[in-house]
């Protein structure tokens, strides 16, 4: 009965996606003297899940996912500092990668938690797990869409020629004047349904193109493999939860090698599951096989944490 109910829900979701962007509810979380900007979905007493979107992206990424889980989780999704309604700090500086970290602490702490689920994609993933590795308690479960452990990332970058040459955009967007040649429509150039389309190139209009390259700059490996970078913290501490990862197997940006030896750097249990056919953006290509892998994982781990 649960499962017919959750396939339901998962078929319901797709005409119900339209009316999810006027029907959140918006919030914003102070972290110093930044604002972030986050929407949110589902019951206030119900189990926090925090989502962090990638480049180029904002919070309406993870509509379909929202969709799925409302019905029994509290469901937030975070537009980045730089992107949509998020404040847009100056200076390369700001977007290092503890002050990332810093902001999702502070948006589980607006919402009066101490620690949540949280799920990232792309950029999103790398702070996912950064919070996982920096500050464990605030982290019951982890969730990663198409970004492997940054040391797989970063080991494969300094030794795999075809990783490396996969890499050049985003050593070209470490460029001191790279943002110049970005527009909203081009940064939205991969959202296929044209109705989210016109919502992104609305959000990329709000957003700044510099900032967004910032997470480049201050912390994507150099392509001397040389200048230090703030992918990983200083010391690389073992995740310390149970740990759901997806991975489109058709991502040319962030190639599948980088998963080997996933775990290697985890203390609980790893569920990887490769997708055929889906790309970098592995939550809207394959949202039915992601939502009921999701509703189903986080299930059974939150029933185990009762028992």
């Amino acid at each position: 009965m649960k499962r017919l109910l959750t396939i339901l829900l998962l078929f319901g979701a797709t005409t119900m996606i339209a009316d999810l962007y006027e029907s959140v509810e918006h919030k914003h979380a102070n972290h110093g003297d930044v604002k972030i900007h986050y929407v949110v979905v589902g019951d206030e007493s119900a189990p926090l899940v925090v989502m962090i979107h990638g480049f180029p992206d904002f919070w309406y990424t993870w509509r379909s996912q929202m969709e799925a889980l409302q019905s029994d989780y509290r469901v937030v999704a975070v537009d980045l500092r730089g992107y949509n309604l998020s404040d847009k700090p100056e200076g390369v500086e700001s977007y290092v990668m503890p002050l990332l970290v810093g902001d999702i602490q502070a948006v589980i702490a607006s919402e009066e938690r101490e620690s949540a689920v949280v799920v990232g994609h792309d950029w999103g993933g790398a702070i996912a797990w950064n919070i996982a590795m920096t500050v464990p308690d605030a982290v019951d479960l982890l969730v990663i869409l198409n970004l492997p452990h940054p040391a797989g990332l970063a080991r494969e970058i300094a030794n795999n020629p075809e990783q490396r040459e996969n890499s050049a955009y985003a050593f070209r967007f470490q460029q001191p004047d790279a943002h110049l040649a970005l527009t909203s429509q081009m940064l939205a150039g991969w959202v296929r349904d044209t109705d989210a389309r016109e919502k992104y190139v609305e959000a990329f209009d709000k957003s700044n193109f510099e900032s967004m390259l910032n997470y480049y700059k201050a912390n994507y490996p150099r392509s001397d493999n040389t200048a230090s970078q703030n992918l990983l913290p200083q010391e690389t501490v073992k995740v310390n939860c149970p740990v759901l990862m997806f991975h489109g197997l058709d991502d040319t940006a962030l190639l599948p090698g980088a998963l080997n030896g996933t775990w290697n750097w985890l203390e609980k249990d790893l569920t990887l599951v490769t997708i055929p056919e889906a790309g970098h953006f592995v939550q809207q290509d394959r949202p039915e096989m992601i939502n009921e892998v999701l509703v189903d994982w986080l299930a059974r781990q939150l029933d185990r944490d009762k028992e």
